[in-house]
């Protein structure tokens, strides 16, 4: 266990640790390693927005990010959200879900959104794990938070479409979790809900969407290079991933 010194930041009463290694969830020939911020009750809200512009997120108070031994394929992404302009297709994922509702409630259990978790689970990420997530372990990982965070839920008519987990942070937005009806064909509510993400900090002057990880051999990260510009943290400063980075 060590303290980290990162140029000043207000980690001073911090301590990091780096897990032993496991399974990586987006490559399967690799090992993925995390290093740990604690103690959690430490990381509040300035405090994490700090660990996230470090390269951190977070899975309930578990705040962590990649510490592999050989593989550095995890690249932190966010989107300056002022100079972003929907291609062709995003524009008509916005028109394609302009009638969803979105509406901020508690962050708190709610069965309709258990439910709505699990069918996504079962359709989209079948045998990864999280399928057979309980209801305690769906509130370890989605409900429980020390930071801002905020629960939308976006619905047509009186249907739950989808349900979006978000931090508030002082230069922007931090996508943690959303999961939607998998059974609406034709529907692009992941890339719908990217596009109102943004629109939120645009709205609220917040000039970045972090979006967590981005690795460019993984087809379920795949969506987020769609984006752009889109940039990476590469060596301790935000770049511009090049386009033809972006799809390799």
């Amino acid at each position: 266990m060590s303290h980290l010194d990162d140029g000043g930041l207000p980690f001073s009463l911090l301590q990091f640790y780096a897990t032993a290694p496991y399974a990586c969830s987006y490559l399967s020939a690799e090992k993925a390693r995390s290093q740990v911020a604690t103690p959690t009750h430490l990381i509040n809200t300035e405090v994490y927005g700090e660990l996230v512009r470090a390269g951190f997120r977070r899975s309930g108070v578990f705040t962590y990010r990649p510490l592999c031994d050989e593989c550095h394929a995890c690249v932190p992404v966010r989107i300056p959200t002022e100079r972003f302009r929907p291609d062709r297709a995003q524009r008509r994922s916005l028109k394609a879900h302009a009638g969803l509702v979105a509406r901020e409630v508690p962050l708190a259990f709610d069965p309709a959104h258990y439910a709505l978790y699990q069918r996504y689970q079962a359709a989209r990420h079948a045998g990864g794990g999280m399928d057979h997530d309980n209801r305690e372990q769906y509130a370890h990982f989605l409900l429980q938070s020390r930071v801002d965070t905020r629960l939308v839920t976006f619905s047509e008519g009186d249907v739950l479409r989808m349900v979006s987990i978000v931090d508030v942070l002082s230069d922007g937005l931090s996508s943690v979790y959303t999961f939607f009806d998998p059974d609406v064909r034709g529907a692009s509510f992941g890339v719908y809900n990217v596009l109102w993400q943004i629109e939120r900090c645009v709205a609220n002057s917040l000039p970045h969407l972090y979006l967590g990880y981005w690795i460019g051999a993984s087809r379920k990260m795949s969506y987020k290079s769609r984006f752009r510009p889109i940039e990476g943290l590469f060596d301790g400063q935000w770049r511009e991933l090049p386009a033809d980075d972006s799809d390799c």
